[in-house]
């Protein structure tokens, strides 16, 4: 019994030994079948690296302002009788906007005239006396000096009617208007804005580093996100001398043209200042870059066997990854196309451009699109069927 017992526990120890060692081998076949799998290359958009004239500006952000922009308002308290304006109308320099109440100044004027008139004439009287020696020097100084005073008063009481007849001091266009009509408006009551549209001023700052390269009558380029295709042209017409001591930034004032009216006061346009040198550059899309916190990076398109040679230059840990690598590129055939990422330094943008300082030769052709979701060393096809138009100043529908 005893011996049956040891036999089947022998059997059973046999029976399992095997099935562990099939299972074994099976598992062992599955990693060597997952080494030598080759993954299918990804399909890939790609663009040669161009070179390019760029006409070199600087750009900043600025606010427009108005070449002349006041708020009308009231120098005298008075009550208002009438409004010859339109809200948003051009007024001429020396139109009539708002009148206020006069009557009182307008009968103190005629006492006033009457008293200049009573005095001009004593005074006349009293040239012929002083000539005869009716008189004194004294009473014909008085009676100049009662004279000069009736005049001064008379102007005095008319600059106070000009001053409630309140004109446009220059020509522009008028805003809304807030003052009514039998409103009693006190000393420097708003009456109504008014702005000189065209030309306009825009205000922008730039670092104290590009203070040589900036001159008066340098051209100015403006857009605005508020008005999509708006660019308006112009000239650097003033460089504040004070460089600001907290930003270490200078003050610029440009002039643009603006005869449609379309640029307002107080608009946030982004200012480009052209400079007189063109120079070559190295472009590519701006979806082509990887960027990342430690640099940004694009992805080189080169043969299997070039990547390849490249690696072989790198230390031992790393030979053995690049020859796993390029080992599976080269199971395509060893002409296949495989990925190197390559790290660049940006510079200016350009619609959907950007220049490349350096990191990458003219030629070179890069992945231009869903750099994202590749890696380095991956076999790759190129298929540029879908790859979309790249412009340097795209106009984008609105869907």
């Amino acid at each position: 019994m005893k011996k049956r017992i040891i036999f089947v526990v022998l059997g059973l120890v046999i029976v399992i030994a095997v099935l562990s060692g099939i299972k074994a081998l099976q598992i062992r076949a599955m990693i060597d079948s997952g080494k030598k799998m080759v993954p299918p290359p990804e399909t890939v958009t790609a663009t040669s690296v161009n070179s390019e004239p760029w006409t070199s500006s600087l750009t900043a952000v600025g606010t427009l302002n108005a070449v002349q922009g006041v708020t009308v308002a009231s120098e005298l308290a008075g009550k208002v009788v009438g409004i010859s304006f339109q809200p948003g109308a051009f007024v001429h320099k020396g139109d009539l906007l708002v009148s206020q109440d006069t009557t009182v100044e307008q009968a103190q004027l005629q006492g006033a005239v009457a008293q200049a008139e009573l005095t001009r004439s004593n005074l006349a009287r009293d040239v012929k006396q002083l000539a005869e020696k009716i008189i004194s020097q004294a009473d014909y100084d008085a009676a100049q000096n009662a004279w000069q005073q009736a005049l001064a008063q008379a102007q005095n009481i008319r600059a106070t009617i000009a001053k409630k007849t309140i004109r446009a001091p220059f020509s522009g266009r008028l805003g809304i208007r807030q003052a009514n009509l039998g409103q009693m408006l006190r000393e420097g009551d708003p009456i109504v804005t008014l702005q000189t549209m065209d030309p306009i001023y825009a205000d922008f700052s730039l670092p104290q580093q590009q203070l040589g390269r900036l001159n008066p009558g340098q051209p100015v380029r403006v857009t605005c996100d508020a008005l999509p295709g708006l660019s308006s042209t112009g000239k650097v017409t003033a460089i504040n001398p004070l460089v600001d001591a907290d930003t270490r930034n200078i003050k610029l004032e440009a002039t643009l043209d603006n005869k449609k009216e379309k640029l307002r006061p107080g608009m946030f346009v982004n200012v480009a200042v052209g400079l007189p040198a063109q120079q070559q550059v190295l472009t590519i899309p701006t979806t082509a870059v990887l960027y990342a916190p430690y640099g940004d990076s694009v992805f080189l398109v080169v043969d299997a066997n070039k990547a390849k040679e490249a690696r072989t230059k790198k230390d031992t840990k790393d030979k053995k990854e690049t020859e796993g690598e390029t080992g599976k590129a080269g199971a395509t055939g060893g002409t296949g196309k495989v990925l190197q990422q390559q790290f660049v330094r940006l510079g200016e943008k350009r619609g959907d451009f950007v220049a490349v300082l350096s990191g990458l030769k003219q030629g070179e052709v890069i992945v231009s699109t869903g750099a994202f979701k590749l890696r380095n060393g991956q076999a790759v096809l190129i298929d540029n069927k879908l790859a979309p138009a790249f412009q340097k100043a795209p106009t984008p529908e609105n869907n």
